[in-house]
């Protein structure tokens, strides 16, 4: 054109400058600016806009400040720019600033300024300038406009206030299918699946954007079979797959752990070469790994295609590890990677998952090393890495320093609270998390669905019966905080209940209960029954959770400790060779303990160890020491069909005993020892380590499944009621 001797004008300008930005071309936008400068276009307002619009885009933020302040004249559509640019650029206080601004210079907001501010509110701010942002739309009358519209119904759902988020639904006059599928996400959100399917069913149109929702939601909510299925039908409705859909899929089939599902979903992968994709790649191991396929996801991870899965994948399988009962395994793979590539840069995620791997283990000195990391790698200010420090803490024993360094957090989310409370529910210390409730309510915190599962199992821990407090803790969900039970807290107040003996009041509560009681409603009252020695009402527990899981060991390991609690032998025996029958397999005890940075594991009877002769010697000098101060082996919690005198061999060589002879070996006189198991401790080894903590004058430090057990003087902490 300008070969032709024809001049651009200001058309011509906007013209050239929307292509450049729509192929994000900031060299030839730049030099189009240089032209536009010298032919004294750029003071046009949309000639100066196009180049602000270029420049953010390109992420060049600071070149279109310093258009936006050279401009001699601004319209609304200048102050979007910069504020847009701010909020891609993470400045969201900027933001609003800008915008405070632009009101002060006489122009108001439009659609664009309110729906990029509740944007910026979403990422970085609370719901005081949400509202504030709303407001402000009802004044200038663009509440109800679909963009305004579709981003509070994504603002309210990111605070989870539902019923603001229904109520600007439904107001909203026209909806498009980003107003229908912003809704079903929101749902999702929520946990309410039935009420985004309805909405799903409900859209007058559906596209990809909108089966990705569905999809995702089912994941993000545990419903992998269902998710299974919608990719199913979005596969026979012809409906285009991304790498989200696909993303996705994987995820569902990894939450429905099925093994012949996974191994078609890979295929399909691999068939279509969408292994290209880092994050496919990374889910495909997550995958494999959660589906029993630990080869697979092992030699996924050492043929990886792209560097930038690496650390996804790494994480996703000593996840795996974790998992699957492996957290050294998962600790060998964190050092092996860590010593063999000094480029590896640890982000927070991996941090947070290789300190709960030191937590899990009750390794406190490598946890310690990877806190001192923490520090040098400047995320120490990070909520999820410092929760993750203070669990660790709290799990490796040391409950003071996990209370230290909650002190010196500078913020606390109710996930630190729940860390905290969580540390001293661990150690059975039930009062003191009610008090850390009494400092929440009185600073405001709200509480979320964890923290009052927290709480409620706390009235199991406290000094004095507290069934009234527990009850109000339960009541005040529905009617203080509008958290609807779930069936974790229903299983919670019965665990509780039972626990004090309530039987009455338990059995009520199942029966009123607003939905039909699971499994993990009736091991709980059932495991109460054991503990009680309520035979009579076990026994009806007995019949529900049979014909719930008639395939499950571990509903059969609760009953047989039931009858056993209640000196009902013979009842027990029958339904170990029930079991047997069935070919159903207990799951494998482990007891370990950490000594000279190894994790050294023990399993019933395991002569594996290099120093097993000295163990096995130790272990039959303490239980002859144990016998003269009044210790008898207890063979009904002896699981195998076997004579008598081999019952005192299985059990006196139970895991939990072995891990402790060897903690006795090799620590110092004077020092606790330290052991974790992987389950519950069995009533005999309970017995026995009280009686070696009183015959060898040493405290022994012991975590199973239930919390901390600490024996001293022949006394353990727990009151013998576990």
């Amino acid at each position: 054109m300008r070969e032709s001797g024809i001049e651009p004008n200001e058309h011509s300008f906007v013209a050239v400058l929307t292509n450049c930005i729509r192929r994000m071309n900031d060299r030839l936008g730049s030099q189009v600016h240089g032209l536009a400068i010298k032919s004294l276009h750029w003071s046009c307002v949309y000639v100066a806009n196009a180049i602000m619009g270029l420049y953010v885009k390109c992420g060049r933020l600071d070149d279109a400040l310093r258009v936006f302040v050279e401009m001699p004249e601004r319209d609304v559509s200048s102050w979007n720019a910069v504020i847009l640019g701010m909020v891609e650029d993470f400045r969201y206080r900027q933001a609003f600033e800008v915008f405070h601004d632009m009101r002060m210079d006489g122009i108001d907001g439009d659609r664009f300024s309110l729906s990029t501010l509740l944007t910026a509110v979403s990422e970085g701010f609370s719901l005081v300038e949400g509202h504030a942002v709303h407001a402000y739309a009802l004044k200038v009358g663009l509440e109800l406009d679909i963009s305004v519209g579709n981003a509070l119904v994504g603002f309210y759902t990111r605070f989870r206030c539902l019923e603001d988020v229904v109520d600007v639904f439904q107001r909203m006059p026209v909806k498009d299918v980003i107003s229908w599928t912003g809704m079903l996400t929101g749902f999702m959100e929520f946990g309410m699946v039935e009420a985004a399917l309805e909405i799903f069913d409900q859209m007058p149109e559906r596209n990809s954007i909108s089966y990705n929702a569905l999809l995702a939601g089912f994941c993000r909510n545990g419903e992998g079979y269902r998710g299974l299925e919608l990719f199913q039908r979005i596969m026979e409705n012809g409906v285009e797959i991304s790498d989200f859909t696909l993303t996705s899929a994987i995820n569902a089939c990894a939450l429905f752990s099925d093994k012949e599902s996974s191994e078609q979903i890979h295929a399909f992968v691999v068939k279509v070469g969408f292994r290209s994709n880092p994050w496919i790649e990374a889910a495909l191991l997550d995958m494999c790994a959660r589906c029993g396929r630990m080869e697979d996801s092992q030699k996924l991870f050492k043929n990886l295609v792209h560097e930038e899965s690496f650390l996804v994948a790494w994480t996703s399988l000593i996840c795996a590890y974790v998992r699957n009962g492996q957290p050294d395994e998962a600790l060998s793979l964190f050092n092996t990677i860590l010593k063999g590539n000094d480029a590896v840069v640890l982000d927070e995620i991996m941090l947070a998952t290789i300190l709960g791997v030191c937590g899990t283990l009750g390794f406190e000195e490598m946890g310690k090393q990877i806190h001192n990391l923490v520090i040098k790698s400047g995320v120490s200010s990070d909520s999820a890495v410092c929760n993750a420090v203070l669990s660790m803490y709290a799990k490796c024993g040391n409950l003071e320093d996990a209370i230290c360094l909650f002190g010196s957090m500078p913020q606390h989310d109710i996930v630190t609270m729940n860390a905290l409370i969580n540390a001293h529910l661990l150690h059975r210390q039930g009062d003191e998390v009610l008090s850390i409730w009494g400092d929440m309510e009185e600073l405001g915190v709200k509480p979320d669905g964890i923290t009052f599962l927290l709480l409620i199992s706390a009235c199991k821990c406290t000094k004095s019966k507290s069934i009234d407090t527990c009850w109000r803790l339960f009541h005040s969900m529905a009617s203080s905080y509008k958290l609807e039970p779930s069936s974790e807290h229903y299983a919670a107040m019965v665990d509780v209940l039972g626990y004090w003996s309530c039987f009455d009041e338990a059995a009520k509560l199942i029966h009123n209960m607003p939905f039909k009681p699971n499994a993990l409603v009736w091991r709980a009252l059932l495991d109460s029954c054991r503990l009680r020695s309520n035979i009579t009402l076990g026994k009806q527990v007995i019949q529900e959770l049979l014909v719930m899981e008639p395939q499950d060991p571990s509903t059969y390991v609760l009953v047989s400790n039931l009858y056993l609690a209640s000196g009902r032998w013979h009842c027990s025996e029958k339904v170990r060779e029930e079991m047997r029958g069935k070919g159903l397999q207990k799951h494998p005890t482990r007891s370990w303990i950490i000594h000279s940075k190894i994790v050294h594991s023990f399993y019933t009877r395991d002569r594996s160890h290099p120093q097993s002769k000295d163990i096995y010697s130790g272990l039959e000098v303490l239980i002859l020491e144990c016998m003269k101060a009044g210790y008898e082996p207890d063979t009904s919690f002896v699981l195998q069909d076997v004579e008598e005198y081999q019952k005192k061999d299985f059990l006196c060589y139970h895991s939990a005993k072995l891990a402790a002879t060897y903690g006795h070996l090799v620590t110092e006189l004077g020092q606790p020892v330290q052991v974790v198991k992987n389950i519950r401790l069995c009533g005999d080894c309970h017995t026995f380590l009280k009686f070696v903590s009183s015959v060898t004058r040493r405290e022994i430090s012991f975590r199973d499944a239930t919390g901390f057990h600490r024996f001293k003087n022949g006394k353990c902490s727990c009151g013998d009621y576990w």
